[in-house]
Formats: structure tokens, sequence, C-alpha cells
């Protein structure tokens, strides 16, 4: 019987530590989980520009034969795509139109994942859930985003107020 009470009591106390936990967790401000959502997306969009750069001829050699986006020249495709990996990457960084950067890079992953590399689902969709994050939540109070916005709206109020 003693043992039953004292198992109840571990089971309540661990109850209780998990509870705390998940209480702390929920606390946690977006801005600090944006920042490494928008720093693991710059990387991946960094690198594959990187790697474009690194042999441009070998970049377009693969535009032509092995991706063939649709309606696009292969060279199109490929100057189009490595300036978005070059772009995107330093707004997120700097949080600065971050949701229009998140809707980009959407597009350019369902173009990857429908037209070149449909069997990379696994890995487009886990670009799809961060840039889905950042689009609708933005890039958080540590971003430029958020100082403009900061700034335009202060802005707007001092203006309202004098009138």
């Amino acid at each position: 019987m003693k043992q039953a009470f004292q198992s109840a009591a571990d089971s309540s106390r661990l109850a209780e530590r998990a509870l705390s936990a998940i209480t702390w967790l929920e606390r946690v401000r977006y801005t600090i989980l944006a920042i490494p959502l928008r720093l693991a997306l710059a990387t991946v969009f960094w690198n594959s520009a990187m790697t474009k750069l690194a042999d441009w001829n070998a970049a377009l050699e693969l535009f032509r034969e092995e991706y063939r986006v649709p309606l696009l020249a292969p060279e199109l495709a490929a100057y189009i795509a490595v300036s978005i990996e070059l772009t995107a990457p330093v707004l997120l960084m700097a949080g600065l139109a971050t949701r229009a950067v998140a809707l980009t890079l959407l597009g350019m992953t369902a173009v990857i994942e429908i037209f070149v590399y449909p069997q990379a689902w696994p890995t487009h969709i886990q670009w799809a859930a961060m840039l889905l994050v950042l689009l609708c939540r933005g890039a958080g109070t540590w971003s430029l985003d958020h100082f403009i916005f900061r700034e335009t709206l202060i802005k707007s109020v001092r203006e309202s107020s004098q009138h």
C-alpha cells in the first residue's frame, strides 16, 4: 500500500515537472524561434547559389538537360533561380520583406518539387513548412521588417494625433 502511494506521488511530481516544462516552452517568444528558421532556409538557398556559381556552365547544362523547367528557356530559368538564391538568403537574414521572400521561395520550392525532383518531397516539405511559418508569422521582432513596421506605425500615429 505504501508503495502505491509512493508511486502515485512520483507520478504526480513527474506530471508537475512535465507541465512546468511545457508551460516554459510555450512562453518562448516567436522571434527566438524565427531566427533559426530564417538561418536554415537562408543556408539552403545560399549554398545552392554558390554551387551554381562555382561552375556556371555545369549549372546551365543542368537546367538544359536535367531540370527542364517548363515555359522558360534553360538560361533564363538558371538566371532567375540563382538570382532568387542569392537575394533571398540576404533578405531572410536581415528579416527584410520576409513574407514576400517566403512566398517567392514557396513558389520556387513548388516548381522544384513538381517539375524537377518530385522524389525529393521529404526535403521540400520541410522547406515548405518553415516557409509557411515565416509567411504566416513574419520574421519576428528581431528583424528589419519589425523595425520598419514599428517606425511606420509610430509615424502614422503621430500624424493622426496632430490632425
